[in-house]
């Protein structure tokens, strides 16, 4: 009966054929596929590059030049008097080391048998203008040692260290006054008998800022301190200052005009450009209630003002993730308001606020136009402060700071440092988001 209802010019048709339309449509499907592989593709590859190119450029800064010299601490030129008081032997400067060691490389250079016409300055010239003052803060740290031969192990210039490193070539030195031709011969025999030699240089991690006549011997490790300083302030202000105001605009205030202003407000300064609030830190902070400047605490509290915008906002989505039958249940069962959101709204929402409160963070530690406006790029060549006061009061600086004063500098030296303090930077940074990713699964709640 059904077939002979069917039209004579009726075409048989079956699920399983696709007409035009639905390939029109499958084929659109798949380009857009494709365009989201495409872009995902580009996105790791630039992200290859970057990655390959910062570890290129800044690899080079966790290694350095080294120059080890048996020097003898000639009593006649250290302790005239040979009385060893401390205040006379002060009284000699750096320039009353500089013979000793080039006296120390000649002796070097007889007892290896090298051949060289160079003179024992050229020779000292080698070394970084911070070994004199190496010298003289070993004697001073004991006066016995004078009238010893010790052996030292110094830094060589950056001229020196970028030839062992391949950033100076014969060809790039020729209108360079700092390094000749011969030198470089010179080194290559100093290194085939391992006086001159490349290794760790923990300096750079832990040690302080350079003058521009000493790019060898600079070091991010005062500035980390100045980071970690302006973190601990960051911390202890915007965390409860934030997680407070959340709180109350969630739960508390009344839904009012006074309420949306605020929160407008809020999600504007989100999106405030950093250096508006240097601005403001320079002018409440320095300004009116003066502060020291270069300080970390006021560098902690201009981040702390950037911050809580990210934490009010993270914060207030993650209380609002909490289900409404888990305060109904609460105020069902006789507790109070504020009972129902903080014995068991806010520990459902504490690992989405603890990710927001780390991604802040993270972001206030790469921040470096606020700090060049309250004056946190000086240069700092001090040990890292030995308590909470100083390390708070006392001027230092930031690595995103240091970084950027590195990159201005002229000697090639220092650029490649602000690699090295990027990679170092960016070490912080993915270690505070994978903290906050692990946070996030492990006490992640799904309703």
């Amino acid at each position: 009966m059904t077939d002979a209802s069917m039209p004579e010019n009726a075409v048989k048709t079956s699920i399983h054929t696709l007409d035009a339309r639905t390939k029109k449509r499958n084929a659109a499907e798949t380009r857009f596929k494709a365009y989201g592989i495409a872009a995902i593709a580009a996105g790791l590859m630039m992200l290859v590059v970057l990655v390959t190119t910062i570890v290129g450029n800044g690899f080079g800064a966790f290694q350095q030049t080294f120059i080890t010299l048996d020097v003898e601490l000639v009593e006649k030129k250290l302790d005239k008097k040979g009385n060893r008081d401390i205040a006379d032997i002060k009284k000699v400067s750096t320039f009353g080391y500089a013979p000793l060691l080039r006296t120390a490389f000649v002796t070097k250079v007889d007892e290896l048998g090298i051949e060289t016409d160079l003179k024992s300055k050229s020779m000292s010239a080698l070394l970084s203008k911070s070994a004199p003052a190496q010298m003289r803060d070993f004697v001073l740290e004991d006066v016995s040692r004078i009238g010893q031969t010790v052996e030292f192990t110094f830094l060589a210039n950056s001229r020196i260290d970028g030839y062992l490193k391949g950033r100076v070539t014969r060809e790039s030195i020729a209108n360079d006054k700092n390094v000749s031709v011969e030198q470089l011969d010179f080194v290559d025999q100093m290194v085939e008998v391992g006086v001159i030699e490349k290794r760790f240089n923990i300096d750079f991690i832990i040690g302080a800022d350079a003058s521009d006549q000493r790019p060898e011997a600079a070091g991010i490790g005062v500035a980390m301190a100045g980071s970690f300083f302006m973190m601990l302030v960051v911390l202890c202000l915007a965390l409860p200052i934030g997680v407070a105001a959340s709180i109350y605009l969630e739960e508390f205030a009344p839904k009012n005009w006074l309420t949306d202003v605020i929160e407008v407000n809020i999600s504007n300064l989100a999106a405030v450009p950093s250096i508006v609030f240097g601005i403001l830190g320079l002018a409440v902070f320095i300004n009116y209630m003066h502060l020291p400047q270069s300080a970390p605490l006021v560098g902690g509290l201009v981040l702390t003002l950037m911050t809580l915008p990210t934490i009010i906002i993270s914060t207030r989505a993650s209380l609002k993730a909490v289900p409404p039958s888990i305060r109904d249940a609460a105020l069902g069962l006789g507790a109070s308001k504020m009972q129902s959101v903080f014995h068991h709204v806010l520990p459902l929402a504490a690992p989405g606020i603890l990710t927001g409160t780390i991604i802040g963070l993270a972001q206030a530690l790469g921040e470096t136009a606020p700090l060049l406006l309250i004056g946190m790029i000086g240069f700092i060549a001090s040990n890292p402060p030995d308590s909470l006061a100083s390390g708070l009061l006392d001027p230092n600086s930031a690595m995103p700071a240091q970084i950027y004063e590195w990159a201005k500098r002229a000697d090639p030296a220092f650029y490649e440092r602000a690699w090295g303090g990027i990679i170092i930077l960016l070490v912080f940074l993915v270690t505070m988001n994978t903290v906050a990713v692990i946070l996030r699964r492990r006490f992640e709640r799904r309703w």
